[in-house]
């Protein structure tokens, strides 16, 4: 399969490393030219977009944006990985009286906005050269710097007995780099129990939705069939349509195909964001909204091929 250039949105399978999703994708789209926009741990499902071909310099770009998770917290127990597949090293009962829904809500509010969270130790942060998680396995733990994290919604779902645990499930919209284990061990300390994150599943990745992920499994399988599994790849201006767009006269399509700035005359956009510039349907580059002399003119980011 030559010449393919686009999103492929999987739904992950629990048991895989993104980078394990990412060599499967190459050997069946036959291209070196894949890359992911945010891992997921083996043990979490959802949505994973992967770029491939072209479609790979948007990474950077993609992986930036909000994610959306449904979360289950268990209070009750904490653990060495702070998620389900580590050993408990702490317990103690739970008032399940006290876990009320207005009680979590308030919690939830609290929560809310910009904050500071340091990186659990099993995790893929490098220090030093070396991953966290490879660091924690040898049994070493070492200080790590806390990270600026922000929290848009939190939306509590259900709160379910379960012995002398609590379940508290809820969906989270974050931006890049919060840890949702993280996040239920602190919301778990400030309710005053342990806890870790009983169970994770992405459900929106920047504009994409679970709706539209596709298990690997079904894609494989497809494959395999002779299907044209090239029909199941996002467009890349479809990808980037969130990105705000504009129209480049024909006198300058050249230019801006050879990498040169373009005035943007009629653009309200805000100094220093991303846009799109097109030629009717085809997209030339994704730019950087600058500045000078004469108003604001578009400093190109990535030009991409006619083909695109």
């Amino acid at each position: 399969m030559s010449n393919v250039n686009g999103v492929l949105v999987i739904d992950k399978p629990a048991g895989m490393t993104s980078h394990d999703c990412v060599a499967r994708i190459r050997r069946l789209y036959g291209t070196k030219k894949v890359g992911h926009t945010g891992t997921l741990d083996p043990d979490v499902t959802g949505v994973l977009p992967i770029c491939v071909g072209h479609a790979t310099r948007l990474v950077e770009y993609l992986q930036e944006l909000p994610k959306r998770y449904d979360v289950v917290m268990r209070l009750g127990s904490t653990t060495t990985t702070e998620d389900a597949s580590g050993e408990v090293v702490e317990q103690a009962g739970v008032d399940a009286a006290w876990i009320t829904t207005e009680r979590i809500q308030a919690l939830f509010e609290s929560f809310l906005g910009e904050m500071e969270q340091v990186p659990p130790m099993f995790s893929a942060v490098k220090v030093n050269g070396k991953r966290l998680y490879d660091l924690a396995r040898e049994g070493t733990v070492i200080e790590r710097q806390a990270r600026k994290v922000t929290l848009y919604e939190l939306t509590l779902h259900k709160i379910s007995v379960d012995g002398d645990t609590v379940d508290v499930a809820f969906t989270c919209t974050c931006s890049k780099g919060t840890y949702m284990r993280t996040l239920c061990v602190d919301l778990g300390r400030a309710l005053g129990y342990p806890a870790h994150m009983k169970l994770l599943r992405r459900i929106k990745s920047g504009p994409f939705q679970e709706q539209e992920a596709i298990p690997l499994q079904q894609i494989e399988e497809q494959a395999a069939s002779g299907e044209d599994i090239s029909r199941h790849l996002v467009s890349i201006p479809q990808a980037i349509s969130f990105l705000p767009s504009f129209q480049v006269k024909p006198e300058r399509i050249k230019a801006v195909r050879n990498g040169l700035a373009t005035a943007l005359p009629g653009v309200t956009a805000e100094e220093g964001s991303l846009i799109c510039l097109f030629a009717g349907e085809d997209l030339l580059g994704i730019h950087r909204v600058c500045r000078g002399d004469k108003g604001l003119f578009a400093k190109p980011e990535k030009v991409f091929p006619a083909e695109v």
